[in-house]
């Protein structure tokens, strides 16, 4: 393992050798320069940790040399621990002001020395793990676009992330709810607390509310010990209710006095218990039609629409297709080892003709394919399994005798469109054309659709 280097900076000799001494035996490596000018020409040739600076130095004094060790990018700016035989409590704030780990006060301590150079190195690594940690957050959270939209939807992000008020996210399945959900936390003041998400859509009726606000033993069957529920464990932080749209209405009612008061009782439980949580929900539903249809209340809609926000779908925004297919190659590309891929001007064309039913889901998705598949460098339109899309407006209209034979064939293209869309789904689709699911099988049974087509 490689020794973590330390520069010496002190004009007295004896204080220089016996420093290098204490600090070599604890297995550090370890240089000695006697003035300020030395230290910073020395600095930029060795990857220095920690600087030991005396503040008594001929020509620049500790203190100016330590403020110009803060202009150093903070990768590869070392600690500095000032050291003083005519230590001040005013130049101990000092210098504690322009950034100094400690101040050590000579005669020096061999144990205190030992104490605070482990403590100034951990200091440092903590530092540089938390710079990594939120780059790496910052990217896997970052929204991807140059359109218009995206422009407008990261300008929108800035100005209200770091507020309290409640957020709805609008979207079709697969534009990115969840990664803007993600952003919304990552830019707040909650980013240190929890991010807890819960998928309304995939818990079984019986069990939201245990999920939700967990319960207590023997309070139904199968309860056999107490549940900590989701608005508990988001608590100081951020609780993201994913297709919130498909909640029941008893259920909403609880979230709802939930959000009103931040305070709900577990299930089986007496008494209720307090939090603080900013709730952030997404739907890929109208909610305003499921209000009208009494499916959803209208006092929980206008709880959770303080701050709405709209994910448009990938086709609305084809400009950014090829920033998304570029920032997936490198993603998957590194993540399984390969060479780095480009793709040929004739990929991007089919991507960016492609209608993505599935938004940037199903494009994230098809790059892994590519990226797992096809071992060449260059992707060509050829290794990109996708059909043309199917659009009313390409099929020619001259072979159609009637009105009513054109009528039917928009409509079942049409139909065919929202049944991408929906990913084949004919309950959703019914919802996106404002059918009953009933009428909508007679109409595909009429205009000769199988329900897998």
């Amino acid at each position: 393992m490689k020794a973590r280097r330390i520069l010496v900076v002190d004009d007295e000799p004896g204080i220089r050798q016996s420093l290098m001494g204490v600090l070599e035996d604890e297995g550090y490596s370890v240089e000695a320069v006697a003035d300020g000018e030395a230290c910073l020409a020395a600095l930029p040739r060795a990857d220095f940790e920690l600087v030991l600076l005396d503040v008594w130095l001929p020509g620049l004094d500790g203190m100016e040399v330590l403020a110009r060790i803060q202009e150093i990018p903070p990768a590869g700016r070392p600690m500095v621990v000032m050291i003083s035989g005519h230590a001040s409590i005013e130049g101990a704030v000092k210098a504690t002001k322009l950034g100094a780990f400690d101040f050590l006060e000579k005669p020096l301590s061999i144990e205190k020395i030992s104490v605070v150079v482990k403590n100034a190195l951990d200091h440092r690594r903590l530092l540089l793990e938390n710079s990594l940690f939120k780059a790496d957050r910052d990217s896997r959270y970052r929204i991807i676009g140059d359109s218009v939209s995206m422009k407008a939807l990261r300008q929108q992000l800035t100005l209200m992330a770091g507020t309290n008020g409640r957020v709805l996210i609008y979207g079709e399945s697969g534009t990115g709810k969840e990664l803007v959900a993600h952003a919304i936390h990552a830019l707040s003041p909650r980013v240190a607390e929890p991010f807890v998400e819960v998928n309304c859509a995939a818990i079984p009726e019986e069990l939201i509310e245990s999920e939700l606000f967990g319960h207590i033993k023997g309070s139904f069957t199968g309860a056999h010990e107490d549940k900590t529920g989701k608005f508990q464990k988001a608590n100081g932080g951020t609780l993201f209710l994913d297709e919130v749209g498909d909640m029941s209405l008893r259920t909403q009612a609880k979230v709802l006095r939930a959000l009103e008061e931040q305070r709900f009782e577990p299930v089986g439980a007496a008494q209720s218990s307090q939090v603080d949580v900013r709730v952030v929900a997404a739907t890929n539903k109208h909610l305003e039609d499921e209000i009208e249809r009494g499916n959803f209340r209208e006092d929980l809609f206008y709880r959770l629409n303080v701050i709405p926000f709209f994910v448009p779908p990938l086709r609305d925004r084809r400009e950014d297709i090829p920033l998304l297919a570029d920032h997936f190659l490198r993603e998957f590309t590194t993540a399984y080892g390969r060479k780095p891929k480009e793709l040929t001007p004739e990929a991007y064309r089919l991507l960016m003709d492609h209608h993505w039913p599935g938004n940037v889901r199903e494009l994230k998705n098809l790059i892994e394919r590519i990226v797992i598949l096809n071992p060449q460098v260059r992707v060509d339109a050829r290794h990109i399994p996708i059909n043309p899309a199917r659009r009313p407006s390409d099929r020619p209209l001259g072979r159609f005798g009637s009105l009513q034979e054109v009528r039917e064939a928009v409509e079942r293209e049409y139909i065919l469109r929202k049944l991408d869309e929906a990913n084949g789904n004919v309950t959703r689709t019914a919802e996106l054309l404002g059918l009953e699911r009933s009428n909508l099988y007679r109409k595909m049974k009429t205009l000769g659709i199988g329900p897998k087509e």
